[in-house]
């Protein structure tokens, strides 16, 4: 509870009619901040007419507002946007939601950026399963079809399901599971798997250059929720040729993504970095 908050419920005892007062003003601030979700972004002025309250009124809910984490600064200067504290707040409601609804922005923007196939998927198991898949201009052959799967040490996006599990997980996975190669690049045992893992834990992306199917290279990236958990991986495909002639710019792309998809779930991976497992 803020000081406000308990300010408010100090004065609501005292006073005849404060019980009124401070409804009216809690009424007011979701008012404030329901204009705000709707409207991504908005200066004080856009606000004050949307809601009909003075603007004096609205620096001052806004000022609160930050304090408890519920707003924060938008992209420039005098601009205010919904704060990662009302993502935390939803938490428990977060878990309800489909994955593909909060992380398909991301997505859209991912292949209009690369003009490639994005794909999402999740872990079920000891298998990833691909939930989503935007198709890009370019057709490449596929390992899996949507809401198909693959074992958790194959491709850019089950590894990085993978990676972001605890070590125990791991064990239970390599004791379940025997690993073989897909491909003559692909890792060949458990410790070659390993050293991937531990590599995409230290650098968020995960790279697939044609270990899983011959003339695509992958690359994936972790999305992480409130609780700095792994929720689920985007990736997404290039020609081998393409990905080489450009790899650190791709492998930034992935990472802002995984940022950007993060912060849709209640994670700021740009601010806490990448969590451990």
């Amino acid at each position: 509870m803020s000081a406000e908050t308990v300010e408010v419920s100090v004065v609501a005892g005292r006073h005849p009619g404060g019980d009124a007062r401070a409804l009216q003003s809690v009424i007011k601030s979701f008012d404030l901040i329901e204009a705000l979700v709707e409207q991504g972004e908005a200066t004080a002025s856009d606000l004050a007419a949307l809601v009909a309250e003075p603007r004096s009124s609205v620096y001052r809910m806004l000022a609160t507002l930050q304090q408890i984490g519920l707003v924060e600064p938008g992209s420039r200067r005098g601009v205010y946007r919904p704060g990662l504290g009302l993502v935390r707040l939803c938490g428990a409601v977060l878990t309800r939601f489909d994955e593909r609804q909060l992380a398909m922005p991301v997505l859209e923007r991912l292949r209009a950026e690369t003009k490639e196939t994005v794909h999402l998927c999740l872990r079920r198991g000891f298998q990833a399963v691909f939930i989503e898949r935007l198709p890009g201009e370019r057709l490449h052959t596929l390992a899996v079809k949507l809401g198909g799967v693959l074992p958790l040490h194959v491709g850019a996006s089950p590894r990085t399901l993978l990676a972001f599990e605890p070590d125990a997980f791991w064990d239970e996975y390599f004791a379940a599971v025997p690993v073989e190669p897909w491909m003559p690049s692909s890792p060949a045992n458990e410790a070659e798997v390993r050293e991937l893992l531990y590599d995409i834990r230290r650098t968020g992306v995960a790279i697939s250059d044609e270990d899983v199917v011959a003339g695509v290279a992958t690359v994936g990236a972790p999305i992480f929720d409130h609780r700095g958990a792994v929720r689920a991986a985007l990736a997404f495909n290039l020609l081998p040729e393409t990905f080489r002639g450009a790899r650190d710019a791709y492998v930034e792309l992935a990472r802002a993504a995984s940022v950007d998809a993060s912060r849709a779930f209640g994670y700021d991976l740009a601010a806490n970095g990448l969590p451990l497992p």
